[in-house]
């Protein structure tokens, strides 16, 4: 998250969210993130915009031995020192782009809904390979581009209110796009499927996995979850490092 959107209308929008809430159990796509995880005892592992720090502490309850969460967003950073705190945990405020990304340092670095918050995402997959150790493994949740190129990132609703249908519009066209989310104005940046995944590739990475995320069938009670598979609102990715 970016320190940006460190407000206090945001902030308490977010803190209402079930995920925010419940942690990593309340977030629809977590059935289909967690088994992307490798084998965590004994390792060292980086959280890109940790958040609440709910990876974190996951990481620490799996066996990791050290766990560094960074977040440009200072009021992130204290509740994630309120929630997910631990031995072995360290937090610091830090955008991701300006983290320093030693060299052969990380087992593994974990990136939950952030990455659609910088332009240069190649930037990023190269700093994240350099950083890895021979055979560690980069798991990402980035929105879908098909979620990012959606026309204010809204359905089209019916006169009685209902979502008809998904719009979306300039696809080829990667860059930033303005929506409202959590009574703010916020700037994402869509990427193209073929940008996300080639930019992995093109930068030494092995794709181990490729999902598009969609909601368990006990959510499907939940107001406004079926609609969640008319369009992927998430792609979750695990890739490798050869070196």
């Amino acid at each position: 998250m970016h320190n940006e959107y460190d407000n206090e209308k945001f902030f308490d929008e977010y803190a209402k969210m079930p995920r925010s809430k419940g942690g990593l159990e309340f977030a629809g796509e977590w059935h289909q993130l967690k088994p992307l995880f490798p084998e965590l005892a004994g390792k060292e592992v980086l959280d890109l915009g940790c958040g609440y720090g709910w990876h974190c502490g996951f990481s620490v309850e799996k066996g990791a031995k050290q766990v560094l969460g960074i977040d440009a967003s200072r009021k992130m950073i204290e509740e994630a020192e309120r929630r997910n705190a631990g031995e072995g945990i360290t937090y610091r405020i830090c955008r991701i782009e300006e983290y320093e990304y030693p060299e052969n340092r990380w087992d593994c670095v974990i990136s939950n809904l952030v990455l659609h918050y910088i332009g240069d995402i190649e930037q990023i997959f190269q700093k994240v390979y350099r950083t890895l150790k021979p055979k560690g493994v980069f798991i990402f949740n980035i929105e879908h581009p098909v979620f990012t190129a959606g026309v204010g990132q809204d359905w089209v609703y019916t006169k009685d209110g209902k979502p008809q249908f998904w719009p979306i519009d300039n696809y080829f066209l990667p860059g930033s796009r303005t929506t409202h989310f959590l009574g703010c104005d916020v700037v994402k940046h869509h990427h193209t499927l073929t940008q996300i995944l080639m930019g992995l590739l093109n930068n030494g990475f092995l794709l181990n996995a490729v999902k598009e995320a969609r909601p368990p069938e006990e959510m499907m009670e939940i107001p406004g979850m079926k609609d969640e598979l008319r369009r992927p609102m998430m792609l979750l990715v695990k890739a490798s490092v050869k070196k």
